[in-house]
């Protein structure tokens, strides 16, 4: 039996102490919990995120077995993984893929990179080893110029596998005074901010009972500009309603002459904030609500939360989009891209089927995007896109 499977029967299991990539992984003990206690263990992580949450990943991927990880040292739980097992068609394998991890609950441990080479074994060792199945990580954009997880992967044996087509994200420091933050804006981002704030906007943080407006902006504008949304707004609803308060999205509203006309969506728990989604109606666009949403969120953040980091997503191939973020990125900011798929496989055959299975699915996302853009030519990346839409 797996390691999994002994937890349901004994509970516990460790990884040996090894040495990868210039770092020595620890020896952790890997337990597999429940989704109900995984998400309420992530909730304190630094590295925590929605692709790793259960709630999330249970909606956005049913067919999809999960199985959530915890490490733990001496005791003590130190990092963790959801990693999720796909069986692959015409029943060629299975493939283990996580998506953002593995997470370190605390980022500034002095031993943070031994305890990330552990987990990366323990894994090895589960999937690729035991299992015979390809193992895919996609560690997050870092702060840093270099990427060292997916350095650590590539050191470790991992392939580069497939890259994002657009994968940068814009990321924007979230401590400094408002003095500081508006001085790091772009020249051009500061006089629209200026301009939206002399429109009569005002700004509110709204509950979770307040969903159903921001659905109705939402709804609204996909109708209004007829894209494709590929997004996961799907989930949405769960999310909202999530019992661990931490990993709860939170909602923020424009207002204008008493009518809402902005809105977003942000997922605030751990180091890096993230927006999720926006939504406007067909007043924003002229009256800058999208400058006065997002400067307010930045401040909401700084001061009610502990991420240090405010992560925008991506373009989509947007150039109105890129200049937006990027003028709000700033000085103090960065733009970073999320690094290729690391694939590792202990067997040729397993390797063979899962980097077959990745290449059938880039396949069928391009052509999809290239139907999207033949249907709606307003959509197309050459085009100019306003600052409230779906974070890719």
């Amino acid at each position: 039996m797996s390691f999994l499977a002994d937890r349901v029967v004994a509970g516990t299991t460790s990884a040996p102490t090894v040495r990868a990539a210039g770092a020595i992984g620890l020896r952790l003990e890997t337990q597999l919990v429940s989704g109900a206690e995984w998400d309420q263990t992530i909730a304190s992580f630094d590295e925590v995120c929605q692709e790793q949450m259960h709630a999330f990943a249970s909606i956005r991927w049913p067919g999809v077995a999960q199985e959530p990880l915890v490490f733990l040292r001496d005791d003590e739980v130190v990092g963790g993984a959801l990693v999720m097992v796909q069986s692959l068609p015409l029943r060629l394998g299975k493939i283990a893929v996580t998506k953002w991890a593995p997470m370190l609950k605390d980022a500034a441990h002095r031993d943070a990179a031994a305890i990330r080479a552990g987990m990366v074994e323990a894994m090895v060792a589960e999937y690729a080893d035991r299992r015979r199945l390809m193992l895919s990580i996609l560690p997050r954009a870092s702060i840093t110029e270099v990427n060292q997880e997916y350095g650590h992967l590539i050191a470790r044996g991992f392939r580069r596998g497939s890259v994002l087509g657009f994968p940068n994200r814009y990321i924007v420091n979230l401590r400094l005074s408002d003095a500081e933050q508006r001085k790091s804006f772009s020249q051009t981002w500061r006089r629209q901010l200026n301009k939206a704030e002399k429109a009569g906007l005002s700004f509110e943080y709204a509950g979770a009972e307040r969903v159903g407006d921001f659905e109705t902006l939402y709804n609204a504008m996909t109708d209004r500009k007829q894209f494709s949304d590929h997004s996961a707004y799907e989930t949405v609803p769960a999310l909202m309603q999530i019992e661990v308060p931490a990993l709860r999205p939170e909602l923020f509203f424009v207002r204008h002459d008493g009518e809402l006309v902005a809105g977003a969506l942000i997922f605030k728990a751990g180091g890096r904030a993230v927006y999720l989604y926006g939504a406007t109606n067909d007043k924003a666009l002229p009256l800058r609500a999208g400058y006065f949403l997002h400067w307010h969120i930045i401040r909401w953040l700084r001061d009610h939360t502990q991420a240090q980091w405010y992560d925008l997503g991506g373009t989509d191939g947007f150039q109105g989009l890129h200049q937006f973020k990027k003028g709000m990125v700033g000085d103090a900011g960065v733009i970073r891209p999320v690094p290729p798929v690391a694939n590792y496989a202990s067997g040729r055959l397993a390797y063979a089927a899962g980097a077959g299975a990745f290449w059938a699915r880039d396949s069928v996302h391009a052509l999809q995007r290239k139907v999207d853009g033949w249907r709606n030519p307003l959509t197309r990346p050459t085009q100019q896109k306003d600052d409230a839409e779906p974070a890719p």
